[in-house]
């Protein structure tokens, strides 16, 4: 590392996610600050000429801790692009495409990783009658952390009603996958090789791995490694790995899993969703994974800022 490097650290931003991105910031700002960096924190708001400003005189370097829409979905890498700022995690693209489950959905089918069938339904058609026969899962296309999220069970006698979703949201309905959460996380950098970390089986007493299961403490337990199968626990890996090259993801992404441990081997492993922010709060799961690979929470968050690139 280079003596004093100015990284500036984003973090809150507009989201449904940015108390949770507040969190990830504060736990990043004080490993990069323990590893001699010269360190700014900067919570950007909804304005583009104010992002500019914020970001000037150039740090050497973004550490991009945003989560959701406008930090996850393409919006900040285009900006960091445009003002040749080198930042974390990936690219405007892969952003755009992994934040779009339905499209994240199609390119890694096209790298033989299975996920669940599903349809895309406007917010203002789902309460009308059920889409797909229940049991199934309604999630908004473009968030993140579980926001908007819902389970309709069997025996269900009306269709799901609105949590709070924009008549003109786009939502995608899937079947509901029964069994167990696994997720992996994968690091890479460019030209390099990914490497999946590890397997964690995520159990809960919650309907579902919701925002306040995966960022409250005492809500869900984190098996790591999971205790599953190695047909599945390697299954698992591969596929995350496959994810993230497929979709051209850098740095480090994590990619969710059910498993339906009914059937055989990984014939009931299928992909949910790829996050290219993954949290970085110290009950996050991709730090533990990175911890039983050998890289503390503070290695972790160096190799992250000293892969950062620049493209402009």
């Amino acid at each position: 590392m280079s003596a004093r490097k100015k990284v500036t650290v984003l973090t809150g931003g507009w989201s449904a996610e940015r108390e949770v991105s507040l969190v990830s910031g504060k736990g990043v700002i004080e490993a990069l600050t323990s590893k001699g960096y010269d360190v700014t924190a900067f919570d950007p708001p909804q304005d583009l000429t104010a992002i500019a400003a914020g970001l000037t005189p150039r740090p050497d370097a973004v550490f991009n801790a945003l989560h959701g829409t406008g930090g996850e979905d393409g919006t900040i890498q285009a900006i960091l692009d445009v003002m040749g700022i080198p930042y974390t995690h990936s690219g405007m693209r892969a952003s755009a495409v992994a934040m779009d489950k339905p499209l994240a959905k199609r390119v890694v089918g096209t790298a033989g990783v299975p996920s669940p069938a599903g349809k895309i339904i406007s917010a203002a058609d789902i309460g009308k009658s059920h889409p797909i026969p229940a049991p199934y899962v309604v999630k908004p296309v473009a968030e993140g952390s579980s926001v908007g999220v819902i389970i309709v069970r069997e025996g269900a006698n009306a269709p799901p009603s609105s949590p709070g979703w924009a008549a003109d949201e786009e939502l995608l309905v899937e079947p509901f996958i029964r069994g167990r959460e696994l997720t992996v996380g994968v690091m890479s950098r460019p030209g390099e090789a990914a490497r999946a970390l590890a397997v964690t089986e995520i159990q809960y007493a919650t309907e579902f791995f919701d925002y306040t299961v995966k960022y409250s403490e005492g809500y869900a337990t984190h098996i790591l490694p999971a205790k599953i199968p190695e047909s599945v626990y390697s299954g698992a890996m591969e596929y995350a790995r496959l994810a993230h090259e497929a979709i051209g993801c850098t740095g480090v992404t994590r990619s969710d899993f059910r498993w339906d441990d009914s059937k055989q081997n990984t014939d009931g492993l299928y992909f949910l969703e790829i996050n290219t922010q993954p949290g970085m709060t110290p009950i996050s799961l991709v730090p533990e994974q990175a911890q039983l690979a050998g890289l503390s929470y503070a290695d972790l968050v160096e190799w992250i800022v000293e892969g950062a690139t620049c493209r402009h």
